[in-house]
């Protein structure tokens, strides 16, 4: 019977446009699907038959089911038509279509795992929820991406996309089809490949060991062409580095970096002024260049003999390479660091001798003009290919020497020409993208090269903002934290009127008495030890053995052997946090006042009450406009003065955009942490729940929030919310804990009640 009903049906669906000879398939289905199997099998089929998805759903599922079910077995296979129906729904008929063979795919790459097939099915149904228009892209990429991540890493590369793009279906689109450079990003990240990220620090501080230089490391630039972000680049002020290196893995992939940020630093110690590009032609720009990077890596290892033995492992071209361009340049370069490295070639020859016979000039940058210049005109005269469009610098910690050439004003079509062959593109382009204009990031160097956030000086943050650092952000379906995810702009505040905030304290005369009495008696400080004490709570061993030996010798004991420890100093250092989204704008209920006028009138009262104690404290504000736009005014800054200054721009503040709580939280506590006091608090009064217009899961940027506070804890900083919202208390609760929270059920009492708190928290 389930011969027939096999052969009834893939005859019905062969007249509707299967393409097969029938008896293959017929042989092969009956084959697969025995048994109890088959009638399974066949109803899943006529289920995407009868449901109207057209002819070529119907068809890809009969034929790529086939395979499926030989390596993931029937049931598997069968489920997938549930799969491919809940596809055609959610993401239409083509997506529908591509899914099968995808599975296929999937099933080959995921090691015949019936297990982690399954995932791999809830995954697509899950993604056509959430991306129902990205659907077919990822699909027809499925296999590649399947060759690099697992299922769970896929998920979070799809998570990534999603949560970078929102609600915004063409930034999805841009994304999954690899527009947006995030997504190589991304998905270099999810598959274990070190990545500049994960190496920024070390690199820097790895530059500044080796040459004493002090400067920004950047990914390429975000219009950057693919084959310029292949090799890293220099230029005036900054440094490109691609992201990941493709194919190298581990300590591999680390030393390469090195390799990297160490060569471009010899370029930057030993090479001098650019070359003019003048008439030469494309071979020549390349071969000077060549010559050029062999000539400064002989200067760096006289200096440092070890870098010998951090390039020449990626030095991997042979004597027995082809006869093109590419392969001699390959063995040029190796032949120039490599003495173990022979080739008979007689071009290579050549060149190394003349290269060598020079070893006295090689502090003259001249010489690898003139060497290459000649060894160009004899690669001419051998008629060996050169594309200069495909051409790739090799090895791959090479840069792409762009900024070793001067191409003036007027470029001809060989000059243009020789630009093209460097892989990238102009420097000067490029630094107009980046996320701080050069200067800017000269500024930075100034700041401390061992603090991770990058942050600038106030005085350098212009009205339009400056991005000064990104932060990880938390991902409770994955349980990781996406590095690098947020981007904190600093602002100018807007100056108000600073005798507001004395009217306020005129106002709230009565407050400010009481602030003045509680002053001298709150006391938090590490604790000291009193000694030589009647009693206390410990035994003062000095004291005690000094009794000892008195009476000993017959004299009388002193009785003061005890000793306790006690809080004499304040020793706290403070940091407010302002929440000025768009509902503080909100008028209180009965009251003429905003949310964030009764904010700044409490932080004005809180302000009075931290500089009569003396704490060092800052204060800040934050709101948000997507995860590439967290906003960030300094009204104060830990070591600046609380004068008039900081109380414009506390009375200027405005409120606007969202709440994206745990990434204002990281970067104010980057600050906090390097106060050398023995209590570190972040006091945050926000009057929402966290949100952003990108994020559409309540639940995100609260498990974020959340996340936040758990590091923070490791790191020593307590954190205390004052909530605004009267209907907060379960996620202020969940972020906070319940004894970090204090719920401001009346808002007009805001402004009496954050001072008195804060004494209370201190006490």
């Amino acid at each position: 019977m389930t011969g027939p009903g096999i052969k009834d049906f893939l005859k019905v669906i062969s007249d509707n446009g299967v393409r097969s000879d029938d008896s293959y398939l017929t042989e092969a289905a009956m084959e697969i699907f025995p048994d109890t199997y088959a009638p399974r099998w066949l109803r899943a089929c006529r289920k995407l038959e009868n449901a109207g998805y057209g002819a070529p759903v119907l068809n890809a599922y009969v034929r790529y089911s086939l395979d499926v079910a030989q390596l993931v077995g029937p049931d598997r296979a069968i489920a997938l038509a549930d799969v491919v129906s809940s596809v055609a729904i959610k993401a239409g008929r083509a997506a529908a279509e591509s899914l099968s063979f995808a599975a296929l795919k999937a099933a080959e790459r995921l090691d015949k795992d019936q297990q982690r097939f399954r995932s791999w099915m809830g995954l697509m149904e899950r993604f056509a929820d959430l991306a129902p228009e990205s659907v077919g892209l990822v699909l027809d990429k499925m296999d590649e991406l399947l060759t690099k991540l697992n299922v769970s890493r896929l998920e979070a590369w799809i998570l990534a996309g999603v949560r970078s793009a929102g609600t915004d279906a063409e930034r999805r689109l841009a994304f999954f089809s690899f527009e947006d450079t995030e997504a190589d990003r991304w998905l270099d990240h999810e598959a274990g490949a070190v990545v500049l990220s994960e190496m920024s620090r070390e690199l820097k501080a790895y530059m500044g060991a080796l040459w004493n230089i002090r400067i920004p490391l950047r990914e390429p630039a975000a219009n950057a062409p693919d084959h310029g972000r292949r090799r890293a680049s220099f230029g005036p002020g900054i440094v490109r580095v691609p992201s990941a290196f493709p194919g190298f893995r581990g300590q591999q992939a680390e030393d390469l970096f090195r390799a990297v940020v160490a060569h471009i630093g010899a370029h930057m110690l030993y090479s001098g002024p650019q070359f003019p590009v003048a008439e030469l032609k494309p071979v020549q720009v390349v071969l000077i260049s060549l010559i050029e990077d062999a000539r400064v890596e002989q200067l760096a290892m006289r200096d440092f003999p070890g870098l010998r033995r951090l390039w020449v492992p990626f030095h991997i071209a042979q004597a027995t390479g082809s006869m093109t361009a590419p392969s001699l340049m390959a063995r040029l370069s190796r032949a120039l660091i490599d003495p173990d490295f022979k080739d008979v070639d007689g071009w290579i020859t050549r060149a190394r001798k003349m290269f060598y016979e020079r070893k006295d000039e090689w502090e003259d940058p001249l010489i690898s003009r003139q060497i290459g210049g000649l060894i160009g005109n004899d690669m001419g005269q051998m008629r060996v290919q050169f594309n200069a469009k495909s051409y790739v610098i090799e090895p791959p910690y090479r840069d792409d020497n762009l900024g070793l050439w001067d191409f003036g004003e007027q470029e001809s079509p060989e000059t243009q020409e020789a630009e093209q062959l460097f892989d990238s593109v102009n420097i000067e382009e490029q630094q107009d993208d980046d996320d701080a204009p050069p200067d800017r990031e000269r500024d930075e160097l100034e700041e401390n090269e061992e603090d991770d956030t990058n942050r600038m000086n106030i005085d350098f943050v212009e009205e339009d903002g400056v991005p000064v650092a990104r932060y990880p952000e938390y991902d409770y379906v994955t349980g990781r934290s996406r590095p690098e995810w947020t981007t904190i702009v600093e602002y100018a505040p807007t100056p108000g009127p600073a005798h507001m905030i004395d009217d306020i304290l005129e106002e709230q005369a009565y407050v400010v008495n009481r602030i003045k009495s509680l002053i001298t008696q709150a006391k938090v400080s590490q604790p000291q030890k009193i000694q030589r004490q009647a009693e206390g709570d410990f035994l003062d061993l000095n004291a005690s053995i000094e009794a000892m030996i008195s009476r000993r010798v017959g004299e009388e004991p002193d009785p003061n052997v005890y000793g306790r420890s006690e809080r004499r100093n304040r020793d706290l250092s403070v940091h407010v946090l302002l929440d000025i989204s768009e509902s503080t704008k909100d008028k209180v209920v009965g009251s003429n006042n905003s949310v964030l006028d009764l904010e700044r009138q409490a932080t004005a009262l809180l302000a009075h009450a931290m500089s009569g104690l003396g704490d060092p404290f800052a204060i800040a504000a934050f709101s948000s406009n997507r995860r590439e736009e967290v906003r960030y005014h300094r009204i104060k800054d830990f070591g600046s003065p609380y004068g008039a200054v900081s109380k414009s721009w506390l009375a200027g503040l405005q409120g606007g955009f969202s709440t994206r709580l745990g990434a204002a939280m990281r970067h104010a506590s980057e600050d906090l942490k390097k106060q050398l006091t023995h209590r570190k608090l972040l006091l945050v009064v926000t009057d929402g729940e966290p949100s952003d217009v990108d994020v559409s899961d309540k639940n995100y940027l609260v498990e974020d929030a959340r996340h936040v506070i758990h590091d923070l804890a490791m790191d020593g900083v307590d954190v205390f919310c004052v909530g605004l919202d009267s209907g907060g208390d379960s996620y202020l609760t969940r972020i906070f804990g319940r004894r970090n929270v204090v719920q401001i059920d009346r808002l007009e009492r805001l402004p009496e009640r954050l001072p008195m708190l804060y004494f209370r928290l201190t006490a």
